[in-house]
């Protein structure tokens, strides 16, 4: 009896130079702790893990943000042979930035997805896909409006993580490396490690002093 081999076909567009960075990726790929997909130009990459719940998280560079966006999805349908394409979209422009499905019918979705990006371009008075990407906010904007939301969110962070109170998608009896960023009104934290990922209102002191009740924080 012949085991049917799970592969499948992903997508993502590099914001650096513009081009398709297309890959077929097979289930055995991905036994390892994480798959990198990286576009010839050096200045992206799409990564891949395994979830403890045996679902794929990915991390999708954007052409329209500034950060990749982080998404979760189930095996079935990340391998799913059935037609038509998976598409992840950018959460705050709707873009579709990551195309998963048969070779043929990703390359389809990709080609349709750059002429309704050519239009959008040309109906918004854009020459530059680059002008897409808003400057990045400094992480600094909310530091020097209250420095004392970032001694807030240091020092928590730091206790939560002493206190083994901080969960990811890492192995069982493995540690999490964790960092945070502040920016948009939010406090992002993610681990390194696995790219598991939680983000939290930060817009001011009320909100920081609500971070300090926090008992344990899940990333996912």
């Amino acid at each position: 009896m012949l085991l049917e081999k799970k592969e499948t076909t992903l997508a993502y567009r590099c914001p650096t130079c513009g081009a398709t960075v297309l890959s077929l990726v097979g289930i055995f790929a991905l036994s390892g702790d994480m798959l990198k997909l990286r576009c010839e130009c050096r200045g992206s990459e799409a990564t891949l893990t395994y979830a403890d719940n045996g679902r794929i998280r990915l991390r999708v560079p954007c052409i329209a943000c500034p950060k990749p966006h982080y998404f979760t999805i189930g095996q079935n349908s990340f391998f799913s042979r059935e037609e038509g394409v998976f598409r992840l979209p950018c959460p705050y422009t709707g873009i579709d930035i990551c195309f998963i499905g048969r070779a043929d019918d990703v390359s389809a979705a990709v080609e349709q997805s750059n002429r309704e990006l050519l239009e959008l371009m040309k109906s918004s008075g854009i020459d530059d896909m680059n002008k897409l990407r808003p400057e990045d906010e400094d992480d600094d904007t909310l530091k020097s409006e209250n420095p004392l939301i970032e001694d807030i969110v240091f020092y928590m962070l730091k206790e939560l993580d002493e206190e083994g109170a901080i969960h990811c998608c890492c192995p069982p009896g493995t540690k999490g490396k964790y960092s945070y960023r502040l920016h948009h009104g939010r406090v992002t934290v993610t681990c390194e490690k696995c790219s598991a990922s939680a983000t939290l209102p930060m817009s001011g002191v009320n909100s920081a002093e609500s971070f300090l009740e926090i008992n344990e924080l899940n990333l996912e």
